[in-house]
């Protein structure tokens, strides 16, 4: 699929999840409530509950790590979270910043701003902003921040070096990223590289880990450091709608592999 296909198909579905959530059960595209057709399984293993800043109504189950566990954000700091969705991440580093700090989060969907924005309005908190963009292109000024976040977002933007270049842009000089994604080793099955609901459920999208690793390099930041890594086990009954019994044997009879890892950075 082209690159705006593959966005149009993001758009759509995580649009869907914004809508749908918290009119009924909340909604996931890595997990229930099937708004993502039959792709119903989740890869978040790491609970927000406890979390201080935690806002149950931000949560929209669609992340696979914690990335403010590891990111070093401060009192004072102005943060960054990618693809905020609807702010679950945001209110953590909010209450990590405190009064003095600013948080920003972008999305790349009208719905999951508005979600946020909604979210935010009941918090009453006034450094604290959400606004709509692609975070190939970012619609922020150089240098304007000192921690960038995201939370199983960037597997899914189809440029990742433009994305990273953008991260590396928009940080201070001595700022630093932390990220929780989606990597892979060994290969996938084409039908599961190609397919645009699995891509959209946080999977094909997904780089090998070494090349995310390099892309990381290339684009001027200090060595990345992984600080958290876990496997996702994908249901066979997932992994069925895309392979054959035999493709499905072939598959798991490789060392392939899909991970959730937290890394980060400097610039």
């Amino acid at each position: 699929m082209k690159a705006e296909d593959l966005k149009q198909v993001v758009r759509e579905k995580y649009g869907s999840i914004a809508s749908q959530s918290l009119l009924t059960a909340p909604q996931s595209c890595c997990g229930t409530g099937g708004c993502c057709g039959e792709l119903e399984f989740s890869m978040i293993g790491d609970e927000y509950q406890h979390v201080a800043g935690y806002n149950k109504d931000a949560d929209l189950g669609l992340g696979c790590g914690l990335p403010t566990e590891f990111a070093g954000i401060e009192k004072g700091d102005q943060v960054l979270d990618l693809g905020s969705g609807a702010g679950n991440d945001c209110f953590v580093a909010r209450s990590l910043v405190g009064p003095d700090g600013k948080v920003t989060g972008i999305d790349f969907t009208d719905e999951m701003v508005q979600k946020a924005r909604q979210n935010l309005v009941k918090t009453g908190f006034q450094n604290m902003e959400f606004i709509q963009g692609d975070i190939e292109n970012m619609p922020l000024p150089d240098n304007a921040y000192d921690v960038v976040i995201s939370n199983c977002v960037l597997n899914l933007v189809p440029d990742k070096q433009k994305a990273f270049g953008e991260i590396y842009r928009v940080l201070k000089p001595g700022g630093h990223f932390c990220i929780s994604d989606v990597v892979i080793t060994g290969t996938l099955p084409a039908k599961l590289q190609e397919a645009a609901e699995l891509y959209a459920g946080c999977v094909s999208g997904a780089l090998p880990i070494d090349e995310y690793l390099k892309l990381i390099r290339e684009q001027g930041f200090s060595q990345p450091e992984i600080k958290k890594q876990r496997k996702i086990a994908i249901p066979e009954q997932v992994l069925l709608q895309y392979l054959s019994e035999l493709e499905l044997a072939d598959y798991q009879a490789t060392d392939a592999g899909i991970y959730s890892i937290t890394v980060n950075a400097s610039k």
